[in-house]
Order: structure tokens, then sequence, then C-alpha cells
């Protein structure tokens, strides 16, 4: 299989390959030449456990992998895991489901794609004898669960950026508390847009790129969506067969890479009735799917700081789709986003997506209100999703963290502290970070000195 750019001025290029660049020389982002259809299979997956499940769909795209390396990164990937269903699927209410994505190593979904991306990483380096730089930006979670995956692995450093103040301060520790030599945490004066903006520009400056082997960690990189599309297979396929063909999926999300994996599961013939962007006060999102407006404001700091986020990545690969492929329309609307900051679609319609928004405020009183009504905990994230939920049909709520990642917001609403020993292990250590600007060339400088050539 060949993966091409949504600016279609690069050449198409292997599973492998797309893995190893992240973004495509053209600044775009890669997809499939070609989805492959996975509806006539959903039966003969159905019982698979989880690492079996994504074994049988990385294959359909990881053509150039051998099945036995293939299978061992899979496996790998998954056990440092706690959970023996990787994914547990619960019932708290009539129609309603919570689909848990927070029983690896950081206790957020990002485990999920970041646990494959570095074993795949991994695999590069000894294939290929050639050391790499990761580099990334986050608004929370990304962050350490790309330095966890990453961890101590020989032949790899990487360069994590996170807006300093407006991080949680526990997912800050799992960031800069890991006493591994091979992690940079750079916290840099800004928003998670201005970080995101940073790593475009390194990668877009080819020679820079080659000479320190960049690879991407962020969600641009697409093998992070296609692990991320496996727990919604997993997932549809752990409800009840009378609950699967009118299902919504309720997707608390920030960066569209969370929500875009179950679009493209969904493309590929997965049964979703309807994808709901939960998005909080930072509702750029919100606003496309309701107006057809995708403009950018200023970051708001939020109790949902992982959704801190005004231009999101992956959006452009939704256009892609909803301009049938036509990459000239691509490059013009993202140009007209560079300059203009807005994209504005006239008389848009989706045919799959709908959204709401969700205030401070709110988060709180949601997380009060799903705890007495079920009994259920949700950290700031995932209460996002709760919002107005007509429950006459099947709902998955994607629960993105665990709530002992936000202790003090869930106490307020609950009256109980969440704890985690994994989280509270970290307060005894000293954090190491290095505090920069959101300048690309202090960030170039900051690399070049501790990357070499």
């Amino acid at each position: 299989m060949k993966f091409v750019s949504t600016r279609g001025r690069s050449e198409a290029v292997s599973f492998t390959e797309a893995v190893a660049t992240g973004l495509a020389p053209d600044g775009g982002l890669y997809l499939p030449e070609t989805l492959p259809s996975i509806g006539d299979q959903l039966n003969d997956w159905d019982g698979l456990g989880y690492r079996e499940l994504c074994f049988e769909f990385f294959k359909l795209f990881a053509t150039d992998i051998s099945t036995d390396v293939l299978q061992g990164v899979i496996n790998r990937a998954y056990d440092s895991f706690t959970n023996p269903d990787i994914a547990p699927l619960k019932k708290i209410g009539h129609n309603l489901h919570v689909l848990e994505l927070f029983h690896g190593p950081t206790l957020a979904f990002k485990d999920f794609a970041l646990q494959v991306l570095g074993e795949l990483y991994q695999e590069q380096v000894l294939r290929t004898g050639k050391p790499i730089t990761v580099l990334g930006a986050t608004s929370g979670d990304t962050g350490s669960a790309a330095i966890h995956g990453l961890l101590d692995r020989k032949g790899m450093r990487i360069f994590i950026l996170y807006p300093d103040g407006r991080v949680s301060p526990l997912q800050e520790r799992q960031m800069t508390c890991t006493g591994a030599e091979n992690v940079f945490p750079i916290a840099i004066k800004g928003t998670f847009d201005d970080g995101q903006r940073v790593i475009k520009e390194l990668f877009e400056d080819q020679e820079y790129r080659l000479r320190h082997g960049l690879s991407a960690i962020n969600s641009i990189n697409l093998a992070r969506i296609l692990a991320q599309c496996v727990y919604y297979v997993y997932g549809w396929l752990r409800l009840p067969i009378e609950s699967r063909q009118d299902v919504v999926f309720v997707v608390p999300t920030g960066n569209f890479g969370n929500v875009f994996a179950g679009y493209l599961a969904y493309k590929m013939g997965l049964p979703i009735s309807n994808l709901r962007v939960a998005t909080n006060q930072n509702d750029i999102l919100h606003r496309f799917f309701t107006t057809g407006d995708y403009s950018m404001g200023d970051v708001c700091p939020s109790h949902a700081p992982s959704m801190d986020i005004q231009v999101a990545s992956n959006f452009e690969r939704f256009l892609y789709f909803h301009e049938q492929g036509n990459p000239t329309r691509i490059r013009e609307a993202m140009q007209s986003f560079k300059t203009h900051g807005s994209i504005r679609f006239e008389d848009f319609e989706s045919e799959v997506f709908s959204s709401s928004r969700v205030d401070d405020t709110e988060i709180v009183d949601i997380i009060r209100d799903v705890h007495q009504r079920y009994g259920y905990i949700a950290d700031p994230h995932t209460a996002c999703g709760f919002k107005n939920l007509d429950l006459s049909r099947p709902h998955v709520v994607l629960s993105t963290a665990h709530p002992a990642k936000f202790p003090d917001i869930v106490q307020v609403a609950t009256g109980i502290e969440p704890i985690s020993p994994v989280l509270e292990s970290l307060k005894a250590l000293e954090i190491k970070k290095f505090p920069l600007s959101a300048e690309v060339a202090d960030i170039r400088t900051f690399i070049d000195e501790r990357a070499g050539s």
C-alpha cells in the first residue's frame, strides 16, 4: 500500500517511509492512496482480543513490514497496559457506555498510538542503523505519552514543546520527571498552537530535517491515527449486536486526531451512525461543524487543558475527504488559513459529524452530575462528552484520561480526590525542563546543541 500527501506535491511513499517522515515534504499530511474496506471483515474480527485486532488492522496498511516484525511491534506496545481488555467498554446507564482509554503507562488515550509508534521507531533504528530525532508539541497528554513511548530507547532523542503553565501539574511531571538522558521537555512561552507552528516550520526545512533525522510524534504522523482507529472497531465489536447499527461515538477532541480516527474507520466501513465532536470553550471545531466557519480565535486556558487548541492539525485530513481528494483545493484552503486565520465553507453539511461545546462551569457541573447519576468519575476532558446526550439510541463516550490526572477539579465536583499510585510517585521527583521562547530560531539552536549533526 502507498500513502499520498494531502497537498499532492510529494511522491507516494510506503508505510515505513510515511512513519519515518511524519509530515510530507510538501507540508501536507499522509493518507492511504486507497482506503481498504473493513465492513466484510468485522464478523471475522468479532471476539478477537485487542492485540489480535490491532495486528489484523495494521496488516492492511503496513504491507512493507513482515508479519513477524509487525506482530512483535503490536504485542510489545500493549505490554505496559494494566487492564487485560486494554480498552474496556463499560455500560454505565441505559444506552450509555464508556470506552476507557486510560489504562496505559501515562493514563491517557495517547498511549494507544504512541506505544505503537515508539516500537515502530525502534524497529526503524534497528533496521537502518540511523539515529532519529523525534520532535513534537503537546497541550498535555501527547507529550507524556510520547516521552514514555521512547524512554531510554537507543538511537533516539525526543524534544517535546509544551506551553509553560498551561498543562496540569501532573501532566508536566510526567514529562519532566523521567530522569532519562534522551528526553528534552521544552517549556515555551506561548500556547500549544505556537509550539505546533514551530514544529511545522522546522519540518518544512528539508536540509535541517535530513541533517537531524527528524521524525514527527504528533498526530500528523499517520501511524498514530491508524492505531487510534483500532479502539473504535474494538469498542463497536463489544457492543450488544442490537446496539451496533445506530451507535453514536462521542469524542472529546481538540486537535481533531482522536475523532478523525473514528471518521477514518467510518470511511472504511465501520457502521457508525454519528461522531459527536465534544469541545471545551476553545470551540473552533464546534463552530465549524455548526456554521461552516473554521476561524482561529484566542486560546482560553480551561479545566480541560489538552483541548486548549485553536488550530486542529488533523483538520487538513478531513478536508481532503470533504474536497474529494482535490490537492489543489487543499493547498488553497490551507494557504488561506495560514494568511487569514480562517476558512469559510458555505452551506456546509456533514455526513456523520455533530458537535457540542462545554465551558468550565459546565465541566464541573457535568462531572458532579455523571458521578451522582451513574456512579462514574470522569476527568474534565471526558466530561465534555456528556452534554445533552439523546439516549434514545446507543452512545459510547470515549473516556480519554484517568481522573487522577486532574484531581483538583474532580474533587471540587465530587468531593472525592482520585488517586493513582503511578502519579503519586512523581510528586517526590525533581522537575527537569528547559524554558525557551516560542521562536523557531531558539528551538532550532537548542536542538542543534543537543542532537548533534
